[in-house]
């Protein structure tokens, strides 16, 4: 039944994304734990458009990358939801989203190693943001198609940034995460609303 749960919510949160420009085409991918002892997770199966997943679009696979249920097999970037799972344990839902902003500014502060907002009442959407006043640091890392090599990367990450609610990577998107889907969907809408603002800004 969590299974299903999960498979409804994740779906709802594919069409929201979808709708509003910031998962085309195939890109994304959405997961959310069912538990942690044993290690049972809910995944979007790869190479599915996110605008019209359905639970047959969905995997329960174990942490070992093993599928146990559903139809397909894992995203390519299972690795790296692995990885959040292990090094936050607030984390029960992690949402990737593909931006054109993402892409963007990313690319656009990759030098830098992160993008730094602050002072949005905006900010406060996120889990323990009390003010406006609050520096949100969005961490930034390559792209790589060795996914063994780039869960590492994210491992570290994560370990040397505890307060981070998210990160990008360069050209390609944004992770971020909550203690359940609904937390893990606002932290996207609030984060990719203030990336749009960080770019706008940009141009203006």
């Amino acid at each position: 039944m969590d299974f299903q749960k999960y498979c409804k919510q994740l779906a709802f949160a594919g069409y929201e994304f979808y709708r509003r420009g910031w998962v085309f085409g195939n890109s994304g991918d959405f997961s959310a734990l069912i538990s942690r002892n044993p290690f049972r997770l809910c995944i979007t199966a790869s190479e599915n458009e996110k605008g019209s997943l359905d639970e047959t679009n969905f995997l329960e696979i174990d942490d070992n990358d093993e599928v146990l249920q559903g139809f397909g097999f894992p995203p390519p970037t299972t690795l790296i939801h692995l990885a959040i799972y292990r090094l936050r344990s607030e984390a029960n839902a992690v949402l990737q989203t593909h931006s054109v902003w993402d892409v963007i500014l990313s690319d656009r502060f990759f030098e830098n190693g992160y993008i730094k907002i602050e002072g949005y009442e905006m900010l406060k959407g996120l889990l323990g943001v009390k003010s406006h006043e609050h520096c949100e640091i969005i961490p930034i890392i390559e792209n790589s198609q060795d996914y063994i090599a780039l869960s590492h990367v994210v491992e570290n990450l994560l370990r040397e940034n505890p307060s981070i609610h998210a990160f990008l990577i360069r050209r390609n998107g944004l992770y971020t995460w909550g203690r359940n889907v609904t937390e893990a969907k606002r932290h996207v809408e609030i984060l990719e609303f203030l990336l749009e603002v960080t770019g706008r800004n940009l141009l203006s």
